[in-house]
């Protein structure tokens, strides 16, 4: 088993083909953009942040999900496999070595699935923080609640586009920053 890594820790937030009614005969939704930012540990700042941008095999990009996101299918189309994706999160990221953030069990699940029906071994180590349920829990809220709706919470500004990986995923880590940065002061 590798040693995990705890020097950083990688905020994923993806995105994924989308209809704005059911989903097309034949079709499935898929994950079209993974953003990344890394969330240094020892200062609790963002470094970097990124979008990997998935080529969609089973289905495309509706006029409704790039209202949503801003991607079209010709975009996406430049992209790299899934597997290719999967490959990179390992060899650029350390994904497998990592403690891993995402706001909420979605992506997370999503992640799960597609790698099981593409029969590519999943990226991530076992270790996952849920942001969005954590972040609830850390604010005394009755429920969870969007990641918009968070950042208001906590008096952050929503930095770049919402629903473009990197962006959200960089106002995840924010978010997560925000709370380790107070409890850490608190000590």
């Amino acid at each position: 088993m590798a040693k995990r890594k705890l020097d950083q820790v990688l905020i994923v937030d993806i995105e994924a083909t989308c209809w704005q009614t059911s989903i097309p005969p034949g079709q499935e939704s898929e994950i079209i953009e993974i953003g990344l930012c890394l969330l240094d540990v020892a200062s609790w700042k963002p470094q970097d942040k990124t979008s990997i941008l998935v080529r969609p095999e089973r289905s495309t990009v509706s006029p409704f999900c790039t209202q949503l996101t801003g991607l079209t299918q010709e975009q996406v189309e430049q992209g790299v496999s899934f597997a290719e994706a999967c490959k990179l999160l390992q060899t650029a990221y350390a994904s497998h070595e990592r403690i891993w953030a995402s706001y909420g069990e979605a992506d997370r699940l999503r992640f799960e699935r597609q790698c099981h029906s593409r029969q590519v071994a999943y990226p991530f180590a076992p270790r996952h923080i849920n942001i969005k349920a954590l972040f609830a829990l850390w604010y005394g809220l009755p429920h969870e609640v969007g990641m918009s709706t968070a950042l208001e919470i906590a008096g952050l500004p929503l930095e770049g586009t919402h629903h473009r990986g990197d962006d959200d995923a960089w106002n995840i880590a924010a978010l997560f920053a925000g709370m380790m940065k107070h409890g850490r002061s608190s000590n």
